[in-house]
């Protein structure tokens, strides 16, 4: 299991959850008045705050993705990516348990593209990307990264 939380797999790791991640901001960031009516399909949320979080997601999403792939305070990133995740989860799970049928929102809101309906894969794949997550905020070793999480850490590298 130490195995896992080191070397090129956390690498790899990061990579792919900063590239889902950027992809997945790019449309959102373009569309917001489009993300603001799929976050208001899933019924979650009063109306001024879907607006509110249709112009913020996007670009926390695009944030951590940057920072994740670039090394910049990667635990903070691994953190918000964390909670960006359980989040989805429970929004696309309780949509689900409603019998709500509507359109994921994760990569694609904009009414050129079609976007894929919510369902178990939808919630499967968010789990994978938590476990990737999971493994980045729990590694080993600080390989290519510029800030680390603490001045101790910072020391014991040098």
């Amino acid at each position: 299991m130490k195995y896992l939380l080191t070397g090129p797999i956390i690498l790899f790791s990061r990579v792919i959850l900063g590239g889902v991640f950027i992809f997945a901001s790019l449309d959102k960031i373009s569309n917001p008045e489009a993300f603001a009516t799929a976050i208001g399909n899933y019924h979650v949320l009063p109306f001024g705050l879907e607006n509110l979080l249709a112009l913020i997601l996007p670009w926390l999403e695009f944030l951590a993705g940057v920072c994740i792939i670039a090394g910049i305070m990667v635990d903070g990133a691994a953190i918000m990516i964390i909670i960006m995740n359980m989040v989805f989860i429970i929004a696309i799970s309780q949509a689900l348990a409603r019998g709500i049928s509507i359109e994921c929102g994760c990569f694609s809101v904009s009414s050129a593209s079609e976007g894929d309906n919510i369902g178990l894969i939808t919630v499967i794949r968010d789990i994978g990307y938590l476990i990737l997550a999971f493994l980045v905020f729990y590694r080993q070793k600080y390989q290519f990264e510029f800030f680390p999480k603490s001045i101790w850490t910072w020391k014991n590298r040098l």
